[in-house]
């Protein structure tokens, strides 16, 4: 049986993911830890997932830092000011660590709501 993984956060579908089947943002469950401490990444680095999704660190419930790791993942430890707001496919950001084949096209829905 082959593993199918999610678009948005990148985990297997069934095991791990909770992103919502019609792609709205995964609603935070009450009773659960608070948010993990990132210690690797400082706060403002772009990590871009194998789904081209651009992620901040602890800004989603749905991604750990264990889970960013090369080669799966790639990110930007100090990213141009502005970057994470012109992300799209005409204005990509390409990795400058980890892997840097990778490149986000889109933000973490839950990531971009963390910031306003």
């Amino acid at each position: 049986m082959t593993e199918v993984r999610c678009d948005r956060c990148d985990f297997v579908i069934g095991m791990g993911c909770a992103c919502p089947i019609d792609g709205s943002a995964p609603k935070e469950d009450p009773l659960a830890s608070p948010r993990q401490e990132w210690r690797r990444f400082p706060a403002d680095t772009i990590l871009i997932s194998p789904a081209r999704y651009a992620h901040l660190p602890g800004a989603c419930t749905h991604l750990t830092e264990e889970l960013v790791t090369a080669p799966r993942w790639g990110w930007i430890p100090t990213p141009p000011a502005g970057l994470w707001d012109r992300l799209s496919d005409s204005f990509p950001a390409t990795a400058t660590e980890g892997n840097t084949a990778r490149q986000a096209v889109r933000r973490c829905e839950e990531c971009a709501t963390a910031l306003t």
